[in-house]
């Protein structure tokens, strides 16, 4: 019924009950999806102290991986308004860049949309109460009271699952410089030509965010398009949120920010990027080593 494979499974503790993290590294190298199954109760977690213990089921999107140092899964839930269900939205309007880690590790960054003025300042930020739900474990807090707070915490959920989709074919791969490595262009434009899905893999994209460390960001494009006399494909990128690659992968004050992109089959990737702290755009423009994936 489903082309969905859970490859990895922790319990409450964050122990593997299921499954491998080696299997979900593998499978996100290979292009694929990333969707993560939780439980918890009602009254532990949307409305704590209430009466309702019923089970919550959530099966969430992570649109945007990264596979860092080749050893180690993230992923960024990218198109996510805050919702309290089932009654629905939260108080304002913001988006919720959770991130979850292999190893159980969450995070949240949350841009605010309104353009409400703000009274914080960029920082390191006090812990939040949580004594109300005994299973969140919050780390650390940053730029409380600005447009851009973010944190980084432990739910223990009931469980978690980690699935994938591991349908994606590389068929294309070249150098920052457009020099090939494996694959075709034609075998792109082919796929491309005949409705097939494209997504990208994006070697050292927050390589300007002060991390050295080796990282791949993986993404779904949107439109693209062939320039037929140039011989160049071009690719519009879903959004896509920035994180300064770690392992495990965490939020701090200026180590994120989120946008779009343009990528190009020679390396060129045009960025229109977004202050969190400000909602100011500012474009720019790198070559990356990229993989091109198609889903036959």
């Amino acid at each position: 019924m489903s082309e969905w494979k859970c490859v990895l499974e922790l319990d409450s503790n964050l122990n593997v009950t299921a499954g491998t993290e080696t299997a979900l590294q593998a499978a996100i190298s290979r292009g694929a999806d990333l969707r993560i199954y939780t439980e918890f109760r009602h009254n532990e977690h949307i409305e704590p102290g209430s009466d309702n213990r019923e089970l919550i089921q959530e099966v969430s999107d992570f649109r945007v991986t990264y596979l860092v140092d080749n050893r180690w899964v993230a992923g960024i839930m990218n198109l996510r308004m805050p919702i309290n269900p089932p009654q629905g939205f939260g108080p304002r309007p913001s988006m919720s860049f959770f991130m979850y880690n292999q190893d159980g590790r969450q995070a949240i960054a949350r841009p605010f949309l309104d353009g409400k003025p703000t009274d914080g300042t960029i920082s390191p930020s006090p812990l939040d109460d949580h004594s109300d739900m005994p299973k969140y474990h919050q780390h650390d807090a940053w730029d409380t009271g600005t447009n851009a707070p973010s944190s980084n915490f432990t739910y223990n959920f009931e469980t978690f699952r980690y699935f994938v989709r591991d349908e994606w074919s590389e068929v294309f791969s070249h150098q920052a410089d457009g020099t090939v490595n494996t694959g075709s262009l034609e075998k792109l434009t082919e796929a491309f030509l005949c409705g097939c899905e494209v997504k990208v893999g994006i070697r050292g994209l927050c390589d300007d965010m002060g991390s050295e460390i080796d990282h791949e960001v993986f993404v779904h494009t949107g439109p693209g398009y062939y320039s037929t006399g140039r011989k160049i494909f071009s690719a519009g990128c879903q959004p896509l949120v920035r994180v300064k690659p770690a392992i495990p992968m965490s939020y701090e004050s200026r180590g994120w920010d989120f946008g779009w992109l343009m990528v190009r089959t020679d390396g060129f990737v045009a960025r229109w990027l977004c202050d969190p702290y400000t909602l100011k755009f500012a474009k720019s423009e790198k070559h990356h080593s990229l993989r091109w994936f198609v889903r036959q």
